[in-house]
C-alpha cells in the first residue's frame, strides 16, 4: 500500500508537465551525493577527497582559464548546494513561488525566466571578477540556485505584487513586500561574502522584472525560441470539420486581449479584485499556455 502511494506521488509529482520538481530534485540529489562522498572519505572507505573535487568541478570558478576548462559549470552551479538550510530554504522559496507563478503564466515563460537570469547572472559574475575593483577580495566560487529564484520571484512580485501569503507570525503579507526584504538580506549576503555575485544577483532581479513589463507591454521574450516551430505549424494540414475546430477556439479559449487585461488589472489592484468570470478566463488560459502575452 505504502509503495503504491509512493509511486503514485512520483507520477503525480512528476507527471505535471511542471519543471519545479525536476529543479528540486536536481539540487537535492546534488546536495546528497556530494556528501554521500564525503561520508566515504570520513570513514576511509576512500582516499581521494571526491567531495571537494565534486563542488570544485560543478561549481562556478572566478576566472575564465578555469572556467574554459568546465565549461559545464555554468549550468550545474545552479544545482549545487553545500549548506543544508541553503538547498532547504530556497527549494521551498522554489515550489511555492512555482505555485503562484504557474497562475498566471506558463512552463516556457517560467524555465526561460530561470534559466537565462542563471546562465546571465554566471557570465556577469565572471567578467566582474576580473574587473580591479573586485580582483584584489577574496571572491569564492559560485554554488547557489539563488539568482533564477530571484528573478522568478522579481517577475512574480512584478506581475502580482499585492498577491499576499499568509505567514505565520505576521498574517497576510503582500508577496512585493517580501520579495523588497527577501531581495536586500540576500544581496547584503552577497556584498559582505561576494561582490561580483552581488552584482550578478541585482541584475536576476532587473531581469525577471524587466521580463514582465515587457510581457505586459506585450513583448514576450520566451518567444525567442518559438519562430521556427511556428513556420513548421503553418504546414500543418488538419483533416476534420474546420468550421468546429475554429468556432471552438474563438468561444471557448479565452482571446489574448482578454488575457491582458486581467493581468493589467491584477497589477494594479491584486488577483482578489477579479470575478469570479475572470478567474475562470485566466485558469483556461494558464491550462492552454495562452498567458504568454
Amino acid at each position: 500500500m505504502r509503495e503504491n502511494s509512493f509511486k503514485n506521488f512520483i507520477r503525480t509529482t512528476f507527471g505535471s508537465g511542471s519543471p519545479i520538481p525536476f529543479i528540486i530534485g536536481g539540487q537535492v540529489f546534488l546536495f546528497i551525493l556530494i556528501y554521500f562522498f564525503d561520508l566515504l572519505f570520513e570513514l576511509k572507505i576512500i582516499s581521494f577527497p571526491l567531495f571537494q573535487w565534486s563542488v570544485d568541478k560543478l561549481s562556478l570558478p572566478t576566472n575564465f582559464q578555469a572556467f574554459i576548462q568546465q565549461p559545464w559549470s555554468l549550468i550545474t552551479y545552479n544545482f549545487l548546494y553545500t549548506g543544508l538550510f541553503n538547498v532547504a530554504f530556497d527549494c521551498l522559496w522554489l515550489y511555492w513561488l512555482g505555485t503562484i507563478f504557474f497562475n498566471f503564466l506558463n512552463r516556457k515563460q517560467f524555465l526561460f525566466i530561470y534559466i537565462v537570469s542563471a546562465i546571465m547572472s554566471g557570465l556577469i559574475f565572471l567578467v566582474f571578477s576580473h574587473l580591479a575593483l573586485f580582483s584584489n577580495t577574496i571572491n569564492p566560487p559560485l554554488s547557489t540556485g539563488a539568482f533564477g529564484l530571484a528573478a522568478i520571484l522579481a517577475a512574480t512580485a512584478t506581475l502580482v505584487p499585492k498577491y499576499e501569503l499568509r505567514l505565520l507570525l505576521f498574517g497576510n503579507v503582500k508577496l512585493k513586500t517580501i520579495a523588497i526584504i527577501y531581495f536586500a538580506i540576500q544581496f547584503l549576503f552577497f556584498i559582505l561574502t561576494n561582490r561580483p555575485a552581488a552584482i550578478s544577483y541585482f541584475c536576476s532581479i532587473l531581469f525577471g522584472m524587466g521580463f514582465i513589463y515587457a510581457l505586459q507591454s506585450g513583448m514576450d521574450w520566451s518567444k525567442v525560441f518559438k519562430r521556427k516551430q511556428k513556420r513548421s505549424a503553418k504546414m500543418k494540414v488538419v483533416v476534420g470539420n474546420g468550421a468546429q475546430q475554429s468556432k471552438h477556439h474563438r468561444y471557448d479559449l479565452p482571446n489574448q486581449d482578454q488575457i491582458d487585461q486581467i493581468l493589467d488589472k491584477i497589477s494594479l489592484t491584486g488577483y482578489d479584485s477579479l470575478s469570479s468570470h475572470e478567474k475562470e478566463i485566466l485558469f483556461k488560459a494558464s491550462n492552454n499556455n495562452k498567458i504568454d502575452g
